[in-house]
Protein backbone atom coordinates (compact mmCIF):
# COMPACT_ATOMS: atom_id res chain seq x y z
CA UNK A 1 0.00 0.00 0.00
CA UNK A 2 2.96 1.93 0.14
CA UNK A 3 4.18 3.67 -2.99
CA UNK A 4 7.09 5.50 -3.89
CA UNK A 5 6.49 9.61 -4.89
CA UNK A 6 6.30 8.46 -8.57
CA UNK A 7 3.71 6.07 -7.98
CA UNK A 8 5.67 3.02 -8.61
CA UNK A 9 6.24 0.45 -6.01
CA UNK A 10 9.27 -0.17 -3.89
CA UNK A 11 11.83 -2.58 -5.11
CA UNK A 12 12.81 -4.53 -1.50
CA UNK A 13 16.32 -5.22 -2.99
CA UNK A 14 16.61 -2.02 -4.55
CA UNK A 15 15.62 0.97 -3.10
CA UNK A 16 17.50 0.94 -0.03
CA UNK A 17 14.77 0.15 2.20
CA UNK A 18 15.63 0.31 5.86
CA UNK A 19 13.59 -3.03 7.48
CA UNK A 20 14.16 -3.09 11.44
CA UNK A 21 13.40 -6.41 13.00
CA UNK A 22 12.91 -7.92 16.70
CA UNK A 23 15.51 -10.05 16.57
CA UNK A 24 18.62 -9.90 18.59
CA UNK A 25 21.72 -10.91 17.13
CA UNK A 26 23.38 -12.69 20.34
CA UNK A 27 20.21 -14.19 21.08
CA UNK A 28 20.16 -15.24 17.74
CA UNK A 29 23.49 -16.46 18.39
CA UNK A 30 23.11 -18.11 21.73
CA UNK A 31 19.89 -20.00 20.23
CA UNK A 32 21.60 -21.40 17.25
CA UNK A 33 24.63 -22.40 19.41
CA UNK A 34 22.07 -24.45 22.01
CA UNK A 35 20.77 -26.36 18.95
CA UNK A 36 23.92 -27.57 17.32
CA UNK A 37 25.72 -27.99 20.89
CA UNK A 38 23.05 -30.31 22.24
CA UNK A 39 21.88 -31.90 18.46
CA UNK A 40 25.60 -31.89 17.34
CA UNK A 41 27.87 -33.25 20.25
CA UNK A 42 24.89 -34.99 21.94
CA UNK A 43 22.27 -36.46 20.64
CA UNK A 44 22.92 -36.94 16.94
CA UNK A 45 26.11 -39.15 17.67
CA UNK A 46 23.47 -41.08 20.25
CA UNK A 47 21.40 -41.84 17.25
CA UNK A 48 24.16 -42.64 14.81
CA UNK A 49 25.29 -44.96 17.47
CA UNK A 50 21.53 -46.95 17.91
CA UNK A 51 21.08 -46.68 13.89
CA UNK A 52 24.10 -48.76 13.18
CA UNK A 53 23.69 -51.60 11.24
CA UNK A 54 19.81 -51.67 11.81
CA UNK A 55 18.40 -52.96 7.62
CA UNK A 56 15.50 -50.17 7.95
CA UNK A 57 17.73 -47.16 9.37
CA UNK A 58 16.79 -44.82 9.76
CA UNK A 59 13.41 -45.76 9.96
CA UNK A 60 11.63 -47.51 13.14
CA UNK A 61 11.77 -51.05 13.21
CA UNK A 62 7.97 -51.66 12.83
CA UNK A 63 8.20 -49.57 9.81
CA UNK A 64 7.59 -52.04 7.17
CA UNK A 65 9.40 -52.06 3.57
CA UNK A 66 6.15 -50.22 1.39
CA UNK A 67 6.04 -47.40 4.38
CA UNK A 68 9.43 -46.68 3.95
CA UNK A 69 8.98 -46.57 0.35
CA UNK A 70 5.59 -44.18 0.60
CA UNK A 71 8.06 -41.82 2.48
CA UNK A 72 10.92 -41.92 0.33
CA UNK A 73 8.64 -41.25 -2.83
CA UNK A 74 6.95 -38.18 -0.84
CA UNK A 75 9.98 -36.93 0.01
CA UNK A 76 11.46 -37.67 -3.58
CA UNK A 77 8.74 -35.48 -4.85
CA UNK A 78 8.92 -32.20 -2.49
CA UNK A 79 12.43 -31.88 -3.51
CA UNK A 80 13.99 -29.19 -5.48
CA UNK A 81 15.58 -31.79 -7.60
CA UNK A 82 11.96 -33.14 -8.82
CA UNK A 83 10.72 -29.64 -9.31
CA UNK A 84 13.30 -28.52 -10.99
CA UNK A 85 13.10 -31.92 -13.70
CA UNK A 86 9.23 -32.00 -13.99
CA UNK A 87 9.03 -27.78 -14.87
CA UNK A 88 11.33 -28.92 -17.90
CA UNK A 89 8.71 -31.68 -18.97
CA UNK A 90 10.04 -35.11 -17.60
CA UNK A 91 6.95 -37.46 -16.63
CA UNK A 92 7.25 -38.64 -13.40
CA UNK A 93 9.05 -41.99 -14.41
CA UNK A 94 11.99 -40.25 -16.35
CA UNK A 95 12.45 -38.20 -13.05
CA UNK A 96 12.36 -41.49 -10.91
CA UNK A 97 14.98 -42.92 -13.02
CA UNK A 98 17.43 -39.78 -12.73
CA UNK A 99 17.23 -40.05 -9.22
CA UNK A 100 18.74 -43.75 -9.47
CA UNK A 101 22.19 -42.07 -11.33
CA UNK A 102 24.66 -41.53 -9.44
CA UNK A 103 25.67 -37.33 -8.96
CA UNK A 104 28.74 -35.72 -7.65
CA UNK A 105 27.18 -33.58 -4.78
CA UNK A 106 27.63 -31.97 -1.64
CA UNK A 107 26.19 -33.07 1.58
CA UNK A 108 25.72 -31.55 5.19
CA UNK A 109 28.00 -33.22 8.36
CA UNK A 110 27.99 -31.91 11.77
CA UNK A 111 31.84 -31.29 11.27
CA UNK A 112 31.30 -30.03 7.60
CA UNK A 113 30.07 -30.26 4.09
CA UNK A 114 30.97 -33.35 2.41
CA UNK A 115 32.05 -33.74 -1.40
CA UNK A 116 30.97 -37.00 -2.42
CA UNK A 117 29.19 -39.54 -5.14
CA UNK A 118 25.29 -40.79 -4.16
CA UNK A 119 22.32 -40.96 -6.29
CA UNK A 120 19.73 -38.62 -5.28
CA UNK A 121 17.76 -41.36 -3.99
CA UNK A 122 20.19 -42.18 -1.32
CA UNK A 123 21.00 -38.64 -0.28
CA UNK A 124 16.81 -38.29 0.51
CA UNK A 125 17.83 -41.48 2.48
CA UNK A 126 21.02 -40.13 4.46
CA UNK A 127 19.42 -36.53 5.13
CA UNK A 128 16.35 -38.62 6.93
CA UNK A 129 19.41 -39.70 9.47
CA UNK A 130 19.42 -36.39 10.90
CA UNK A 131 17.46 -34.99 13.47
CA UNK A 132 15.63 -31.94 12.88
CA UNK A 133 14.63 -28.80 15.49
CA UNK A 134 13.12 -26.06 15.80
CA UNK A 135 13.56 -22.95 18.23
CA UNK A 136 11.24 -19.24 18.88
CA UNK A 137 12.26 -17.28 21.76
CA UNK A 138 10.15 -14.71 22.26
CA UNK A 139 8.91 -11.23 24.85
CA UNK A 140 5.58 -12.60 26.54
CA UNK A 141 4.73 -9.08 27.47
CA UNK A 142 6.00 -7.12 23.93
CA UNK A 143 5.58 -10.09 21.19
CA UNK A 144 8.88 -9.23 19.85
CA UNK A 145 10.70 -12.62 18.82
CA UNK A 146 14.40 -12.04 19.62
CA UNK A 147 15.34 -15.62 18.45
CA UNK A 148 14.40 -17.88 15.83
CA UNK A 149 16.10 -21.04 14.80
CA UNK A 150 14.12 -22.62 12.09
CA UNK A 151 16.28 -25.70 11.31
CA UNK A 152 19.39 -27.10 11.93
CA UNK A 153 21.48 -25.55 8.94
CA UNK A 154 19.49 -23.06 6.55
CA UNK A 155 21.79 -24.22 3.30
CA UNK A 156 21.00 -27.74 3.50
CA UNK A 157 17.67 -28.09 5.86
CA UNK A 158 15.82 -25.00 4.20
CA UNK A 159 11.90 -26.23 5.63
CA UNK A 160 10.85 -24.21 8.69
CA UNK A 161 10.41 -26.30 11.96
CA UNK A 162 8.77 -23.13 13.52
CA UNK A 163 6.26 -21.80 11.68
CA UNK A 164 6.11 -24.39 8.91
CA UNK A 165 6.43 -28.06 10.39
CA UNK A 166 3.27 -28.53 12.40
CA UNK A 167 3.92 -31.79 14.74
CA UNK A 168 1.57 -33.40 17.60
CA UNK A 169 2.14 -31.75 20.63
CA UNK A 170 2.43 -34.64 23.57
CA UNK A 171 2.16 -33.40 26.88
CA UNK A 172 2.62 -29.63 26.24
CA UNK A 173 -1.01 -29.11 25.43
CA UNK A 174 -2.13 -30.54 29.07
CA UNK A 175 -1.32 -26.73 30.53
CA UNK A 176 -4.42 -26.04 28.15
CA UNK A 177 -6.90 -28.80 30.11
CA UNK A 178 -5.28 -27.28 33.14
CA UNK A 179 -6.09 -23.67 32.39
CA UNK A 180 -9.66 -24.31 31.68
CA UNK A 181 -9.84 -25.96 35.40
CA UNK A 182 -8.22 -22.99 36.69
CA UNK A 183 -10.71 -20.79 35.00
CA UNK A 184 -13.39 -22.33 36.28
CA UNK A 185 -12.40 -22.55 39.62
CA UNK A 186 -10.24 -25.31 40.14
CA UNK A 187 -7.26 -24.84 42.41
CA UNK A 188 -3.65 -26.24 41.68
CA UNK A 189 -4.16 -28.64 45.20
CA UNK A 190 -7.15 -29.57 44.34
CA UNK A 191 -7.33 -33.54 44.92
CA UNK A 192 -8.22 -36.18 42.35
CA UNK A 193 -8.15 -39.82 42.22
CA UNK A 194 -5.45 -40.74 40.04
CA UNK A 195 -6.97 -43.94 38.26
CA UNK A 196 -7.97 -44.68 34.77
CA UNK A 197 -11.38 -42.64 33.19
CA UNK A 198 -13.03 -44.50 30.45
CA UNK A 199 -14.45 -42.27 27.72
CA UNK A 200 -17.50 -43.65 25.03
CA UNK A 201 -16.57 -43.30 22.01
CA UNK A 202 -19.69 -42.13 19.30
CA UNK A 203 -19.20 -45.65 17.43
CA UNK A 204 -19.70 -47.66 20.42
CA UNK A 205 -16.38 -48.45 21.08
CA UNK A 206 -14.65 -47.05 24.40
CA UNK A 207 -11.65 -45.78 25.34
CA UNK A 208 -9.17 -45.84 28.71
CA UNK A 209 -6.52 -43.60 28.27
CA UNK A 210 -3.38 -45.05 30.36
CA UNK A 211 -0.01 -43.66 32.05
CA UNK A 212 2.97 -44.40 30.73
CA UNK A 213 4.22 -46.04 33.20
CA UNK A 214 3.54 -46.36 37.44
CA UNK A 215 4.14 -44.12 40.23
CA UNK A 216 4.10 -44.48 44.06
CA UNK A 217 1.04 -42.46 43.76
CA UNK A 218 -1.26 -45.05 41.42
CA UNK A 219 -4.46 -44.90 42.56
CA UNK A 220 -3.84 -42.52 45.31
CA UNK A 221 -5.57 -38.68 45.15
CA UNK A 222 -2.87 -36.25 43.92
CA UNK A 223 -3.42 -32.65 43.49
CA UNK A 224 -3.25 -30.99 39.86
CA UNK A 225 0.01 -29.88 41.27
CA UNK A 226 1.48 -32.74 40.92
CA UNK A 227 -0.40 -33.98 38.38
CA UNK A 228 0.79 -31.91 35.94
CA UNK A 229 4.04 -31.64 37.09
CA UNK A 230 3.94 -35.52 36.71
CA UNK A 231 2.69 -35.49 33.17
CA UNK A 232 -0.06 -37.95 34.69
CA UNK A 233 -2.41 -39.49 31.86
CA UNK A 234 -5.20 -39.93 34.24
CA UNK A 235 -5.66 -36.48 35.28
CA UNK A 236 -5.40 -35.03 32.08
CA UNK A 237 -8.43 -37.39 31.11
CA UNK A 238 -10.43 -36.75 34.25
CA UNK A 239 -10.12 -33.30 33.16
CA UNK A 240 -11.37 -33.96 29.50
CA UNK A 241 -14.33 -35.74 31.11
CA UNK A 242 -14.94 -32.79 33.14
CA UNK A 243 -15.28 -30.52 30.81
CA UNK A 244 -15.37 -31.58 26.71
CA UNK A 245 -13.05 -31.13 23.80
CA UNK A 246 -15.01 -28.33 22.61
CA UNK A 247 -14.30 -26.32 25.85
CA UNK A 248 -10.44 -27.38 25.61
CA UNK A 249 -10.42 -25.81 22.14
CA UNK A 250 -12.14 -22.75 22.54
CA UNK A 251 -9.67 -21.65 25.72
CA UNK A 252 -6.65 -23.07 23.01
CA UNK A 253 -8.59 -20.64 20.70
CA UNK A 254 -8.45 -17.27 22.50
CA UNK A 255 -4.62 -18.07 23.44
CA UNK A 256 -3.70 -17.71 19.42
CA UNK A 257 -3.58 -21.45 18.09
CA UNK A 258 -5.29 -21.43 14.53
CA UNK A 259 -4.28 -25.34 13.26
CA UNK A 260 -7.05 -27.49 13.22
CA UNK A 261 -7.85 -29.45 16.10
CA UNK A 262 -10.14 -32.40 16.01
CA UNK A 263 -12.28 -32.38 18.63
CA UNK A 264 -12.29 -36.02 20.49
CA UNK A 265 -10.93 -36.97 23.95
CA UNK A 266 -7.50 -37.98 22.79
CA UNK A 267 -5.91 -34.01 22.50
CA UNK A 268 -5.97 -34.73 26.16
CA UNK A 269 -2.72 -36.72 25.67
CA UNK A 270 -1.89 -34.02 23.25
CA UNK A 271 -2.25 -35.51 19.62
CA UNK A 272 -3.08 -32.24 18.08
CA UNK A 273 -0.22 -31.04 15.23
CA UNK A 274 0.54 -27.34 16.10
CA UNK A 275 3.69 -25.59 15.18
CA UNK A 276 6.24 -24.20 17.66
CA UNK A 277 5.64 -20.26 17.04
CA UNK A 278 1.72 -21.29 17.93
CA UNK A 279 2.77 -23.07 21.12
CA UNK A 280 5.30 -20.30 22.43
CA UNK A 281 2.90 -17.78 21.43
CA UNK A 282 -0.37 -19.29 23.21
CA UNK A 283 2.32 -20.82 26.62
CA UNK A 284 3.52 -16.62 26.25
CA UNK A 285 0.02 -15.83 27.72
CA UNK A 286 0.88 -17.39 31.31
CA UNK A 287 3.51 -15.00 31.81
CA UNK A 288 1.92 -11.85 30.40
CA UNK A 289 -1.50 -11.66 33.05
CA UNK A 290 -3.23 -13.51 30.46
CA UNK A 291 -3.11 -11.13 28.02
CA UNK A 292 -1.64 -13.08 24.46
CA UNK A 293 0.32 -11.29 22.22
CA UNK A 294 0.21 -11.97 18.69
CA UNK A 295 4.57 -12.33 17.79
CA UNK A 296 5.57 -9.86 16.04
CA UNK A 297 9.28 -9.79 13.89
CA UNK A 298 9.49 -6.33 12.14
CA UNK A 299 8.70 -3.03 13.59
CA UNK A 300 8.81 -0.58 11.18
CA UNK A 301 10.05 0.13 7.52
CA UNK A 302 11.58 3.33 6.41
CA UNK A 303 12.75 4.57 3.20
CA UNK A 304 16.42 5.42 2.41
CA UNK A 305 16.13 8.68 3.88
CA UNK A 306 14.67 7.82 6.90
CA UNK A 307 10.89 8.45 6.23
CA UNK A 308 8.72 6.08 8.10
CA UNK A 309 7.06 3.74 5.88
CA UNK A 310 5.35 1.36 7.69
CA UNK A 311 4.82 0.71 11.37
CA UNK A 312 3.89 -2.54 13.01
CA UNK A 313 2.48 -3.18 16.56
CA UNK A 314 1.64 -6.45 18.10
CA UNK A 315 -2.50 -7.52 18.46
CA UNK A 316 -2.69 -8.02 21.92
CA UNK A 317 -6.18 -9.69 23.46
CA UNK A 318 -7.22 -10.58 27.00
CA UNK A 319 -7.34 -14.96 26.89
CA UNK A 320 -7.64 -16.01 30.60
CA UNK A 321 -8.00 -14.13 33.67
CA UNK A 322 -4.66 -12.71 35.21
CA UNK A 323 -5.76 -15.31 38.20
CA UNK A 324 -5.99 -17.80 35.97
CA UNK A 325 -2.75 -17.06 34.41
CA UNK A 326 -1.08 -16.79 37.55
CA UNK A 327 -2.09 -20.55 38.74
CA UNK A 328 -0.72 -21.87 35.63
CA UNK A 329 2.40 -20.21 35.95
CA UNK A 330 2.42 -21.68 39.84
CA UNK A 331 1.16 -25.17 37.77
CA UNK A 332 3.99 -25.31 35.46
CA UNK A 333 7.05 -24.47 38.27
CA UNK A 334 5.99 -27.52 39.64
CA UNK A 335 7.24 -29.09 36.95
CA UNK A 336 10.81 -27.71 37.35
CA UNK A 337 10.85 -28.45 41.12
CA UNK A 338 9.38 -31.74 40.95
CA UNK A 339 8.42 -33.06 37.65
CA UNK A 340 9.29 -34.38 34.88
CA UNK A 341 11.36 -30.58 33.88
CA UNK A 342 13.06 -31.34 36.99
CA UNK A 343 16.61 -31.65 34.72
CA UNK A 344 16.72 -27.88 33.93
CA UNK A 345 17.84 -27.06 37.39
CA UNK A 346 18.84 -30.52 38.84
CA UNK A 347 21.53 -31.16 35.87
CA UNK A 348 21.93 -27.74 33.61
CA UNK A 349 21.51 -25.31 37.12
CA UNK A 350 19.68 -22.80 34.71
CA UNK A 351 18.65 -20.02 37.50
CA UNK A 352 15.86 -17.90 38.26
CA UNK A 353 12.21 -18.11 38.20
CA UNK A 354 11.40 -20.68 35.66
CA UNK A 355 7.92 -22.69 34.83
CA UNK A 356 8.00 -25.17 31.86
CA UNK A 357 6.19 -28.17 30.49
CA UNK A 358 7.93 -31.16 28.73
CA UNK A 359 6.33 -32.88 25.48
CA UNK A 360 6.29 -36.44 24.46
CA UNK A 361 4.25 -37.81 21.70
CA UNK A 362 3.47 -41.67 21.00
CA UNK A 363 6.72 -43.21 19.94
CA UNK A 364 8.94 -40.63 21.29
CA UNK A 365 8.76 -39.54 17.82
CA UNK A 366 8.58 -35.24 19.02
CA UNK A 367 10.27 -34.08 21.80
CA UNK A 368 9.54 -30.59 23.39
CA UNK A 369 9.84 -27.95 25.70
CA UNK A 370 8.04 -24.89 26.56
CA UNK A 371 9.99 -22.50 28.91
CA UNK A 372 9.33 -19.57 30.42
CA UNK A 373 10.74 -16.85 32.68
CA UNK A 374 9.52 -13.37 33.47
CA UNK A 375 10.40 -11.73 30.55
CA UNK A 376 11.05 -14.30 28.36
CA UNK A 377 9.47 -17.60 26.31
CA UNK A 378 10.81 -20.03 24.60
CA UNK A 379 9.30 -23.21 22.73
CA UNK A 380 11.76 -25.89 21.36
CA UNK A 381 11.28 -28.93 19.37
CA UNK A 382 13.06 -31.64 18.41
CA UNK A 383 12.28 -34.63 16.30
CA UNK A 384 13.00 -36.59 12.81
CA UNK A 385 11.78 -35.96 9.17
CA UNK A 386 9.11 -38.37 9.80
CA UNK A 387 7.40 -39.30 12.73
CA UNK A 388 8.93 -42.79 11.29
CA UNK A 389 12.14 -42.19 12.68
CA UNK A 390 12.75 -41.73 16.17
CA UNK A 391 14.69 -43.36 19.06
CA UNK A 392 13.82 -46.54 20.04
CA UNK A 393 13.47 -45.54 24.12
CA UNK A 394 12.20 -43.32 26.18
CA UNK A 395 15.44 -42.48 27.52
CA UNK A 396 16.46 -40.38 24.96
CA UNK A 397 13.08 -40.07 22.96
CA UNK A 398 11.34 -38.00 25.77
CA UNK A 399 11.18 -34.42 25.62
CA UNK A 400 13.57 -34.04 28.49
CA UNK A 401 16.48 -35.62 26.68
CA UNK A 402 15.75 -34.10 23.48
CA UNK A 403 14.45 -30.36 23.81
CA UNK A 404 15.09 -29.58 27.19
CA UNK A 405 18.89 -29.25 27.66
CA UNK A 406 18.76 -26.69 23.66
CA UNK A 407 16.45 -24.66 26.31
CA UNK A 408 18.80 -24.96 29.48
CA UNK A 409 21.90 -24.24 27.17
CA UNK A 410 20.28 -21.19 25.44
CA UNK A 411 19.02 -19.79 28.72
CA UNK A 412 21.90 -20.04 30.46
CA UNK A 413 23.79 -18.00 27.55
CA UNK A 414 21.25 -15.15 27.85
CA UNK A 415 21.78 -14.97 31.98
CA UNK A 416 25.36 -14.85 30.90
CA UNK A 417 25.34 -11.74 29.28
CA UNK A 418 24.18 -8.74 31.12
CA UNK A 419 23.71 -6.80 28.34
CA UNK A 420 20.56 -8.05 27.57
CA UNK A 421 19.41 -7.35 30.69
CA UNK A 422 17.31 -10.50 31.16
CA UNK A 423 18.14 -11.01 35.01
CA UNK A 424 17.82 -14.35 37.01
CA UNK A 425 16.45 -12.46 39.92
CA UNK A 426 13.49 -11.23 38.50
CA UNK A 427 10.39 -13.45 39.42
CA UNK A 428 6.91 -13.81 38.14
CA UNK A 429 4.80 -11.28 39.67
CA UNK A 430 1.85 -12.49 42.51
CA UNK A 431 -1.39 -10.73 41.66
CA UNK A 432 -2.59 -8.68 44.61
CA UNK A 433 -6.52 -9.87 44.72
CA UNK A 434 -5.24 -13.81 44.68
CA UNK A 435 -6.83 -16.09 47.24
CA UNK A 436 -6.62 -19.39 45.83
CA UNK A 437 -3.83 -21.58 47.94
CA UNK A 438 -1.02 -22.48 45.69
CA UNK A 439 1.33 -24.12 48.55
CA UNK A 440 0.75 -27.37 48.27
CA UNK A 441 3.48 -28.67 50.70
CA UNK A 442 3.24 -32.21 50.24
CA UNK A 443 4.24 -31.86 46.60
CA UNK A 444 8.02 -29.59 47.47
CA UNK A 445 11.04 -30.18 45.63
CA UNK A 446 11.35 -32.98 48.21
CA UNK A 447 9.48 -35.26 46.28
CA UNK A 448 11.38 -35.07 43.09
CA UNK A 449 11.74 -38.33 41.40
CA UNK A 450 15.49 -38.23 39.60
CA UNK A 451 13.84 -41.64 37.05
CA UNK A 452 10.68 -39.94 36.29
CA UNK A 453 10.41 -40.98 32.31
CA UNK A 454 6.99 -39.05 30.30
CA UNK A 455 5.69 -40.48 27.85
CA UNK A 456 2.53 -41.13 25.78
CA UNK A 457 0.37 -44.41 26.39
CA UNK A 458 -2.85 -44.31 24.56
Amino acid sequence: KNMKPDGSAYDIYKDGLKIYCTINSKMQKYAEYAVARHLKDEMQVKFFKEQKGRKKAPFAWNVNAQQIDEIMEQSMRRSERYRVLKLKGLSASQIKKTFYEPTQMSVFSWKGDIDTILTPWDSIRYYKFYLRAGLMSMEPQTGFVRAYVGGINFKHFQYDMVKGGKRQVGSTFKPFLYTLAMQEGYSPCYEVPDIPVTFELPDGNSWTPRNSGKTKKDGQLVTLKWALANSINFISAWLMKRYNPYAVINIVRKMGVRSKIDAVPAICLGTPELSVAEMTAAFSTFSNRGIYTQPIFVTKITDKNGNVLANFKPTRTEAISEETAYLMIELLRGVVAFGTSWRVKGVYKVEGDIAAKTGTTQNQSDGWYMGLTPHLMTGVWVGGEDRAIHFSTLEYGQGASLALPIWAYYMNKVHEDKTLNYLIKDVFEKPKNIKVNVDCSKDDEKNVNPDIIEGVDL
